[in-house]
């Protein structure tokens, strides 16, 4: 088993790669990296090119859900975007919160900071920045976000409860987060769960949906509530790459699923920068 700095530096390489790419190519793959499926298309995405503020050239392809339709964001108000990519959803949220707003993208991978931030420069946007760092000690100070946003990043990070601890403190007092990401129900095959590629591609790195809500529980936030869930189905092309033809008759059999789930939960009004005994202070 790989260690989580280990599992670190395998995303950031592969979605260093992933920014040298257009959206075609990243679109051919699961979520981005991973095994290549014929079938060319990105098992997890959706469709942004209806929302406003949406630019074509910021898209990668890299999501699984649509995080900011849900986000609830105001004009005026300071949006986080958690993984922000070449700036897709932080464009989106810019459309929402108008120009007396703040938007501010956290992402690890150098070549994604770069791209985003000419995307940014090209397009004028002077009240939305990129900046570099893990999203479990983001280089935000406390109490800064009304909203925090992010999408199909947080289930590629190993250190999920540090993450959850980090948007506790950077949220203000009553803000909130919408987040959309991949769970599980029932136990990934190990074929899926060992491959340090597919981690990257974002599903072994996933885990339990019971799990998942519990950690956002135990970090202090109020009013949990699951905005959409929807089943992801893996090509066969790409399960072959790790399972066996037996494995994956029984895999599609149904005992075991993967989701995208969009969250929604609030700190607490009467909240602290930091959750007491979480950590983060």
């Amino acid at each position: 088993m790989k260690t989580e700095q280990e599992l670190k530096e395998i995303v950031k390489q592969k979605y260093g790669e992933i920014a040298m790419q257009g959206k075609e190519e990243n679109m051919a793959s699961c979520c981005g990296a991973g095994g290549c499926s014929t079938e060319v298309y990105n098992i997890m995405s959706e469709d942004y090119t209806t929302l406003e503020g949406y630019h074509a050239e910021a898209d990668l392809g890299l999501g699984c859900g649509l995080p900011t339709q849900f986000a609830k964001m105001k004009v005026g108000d300071v949006v986080v975007d958690l993984g922000s990519g070449a700036g897709n959803d932080c464009f989106i949220a810019r459309h929402e919160v108008g120009e007396t707003g703040k938007v501010i993208g956290v992402d690890f991978t150098p070549q994604m900071i770069e791209r985003a931030r000419i995307n940014a420069e090209i397009r004028g946007f002077n009240n939305v920045e990129f900046r570099q760092g893990d999203i479990e000690n983001m280089p935000i100070s406390a109490n800064v976000a009304d909203v925090i946003v992010s999408n199909c990043v947080l289930n590629l990070v190993p250190n999920k409860a540090g993450v959850f601890q980090d948007i506790y403190r950077v949220l203000k007092p009553g803000g909130h987060f919408s987040i959309s990401d991949v769970v599980l129900v029932g136990e990934l095959p190990s074929g899926l769960q060992k491959d340090a590629e597919m981690y990257a591609g974002c599903v072994a790195g996933a885990i339990q949906k019971e799990d998942y809500m519990q950690l956002i529980q135990a970090s202090g936030f109020v009013n949990v509530q699951i905005q959409k869930e929807k089943p992801i189905i893996i090509p066969n092309d790409i399960l072959s790459h790790y399972l066996s033809a037996q494995e994956m008759e029984e895999f599609k059999s149904g005992k075991t699923g993967i989701f995208s789930i969009s969250v929604f939960a609030q700190k607490p009004l009467e909240a602290n920068a930091c959750k007491p005994g979480s950590g983060c202070c």
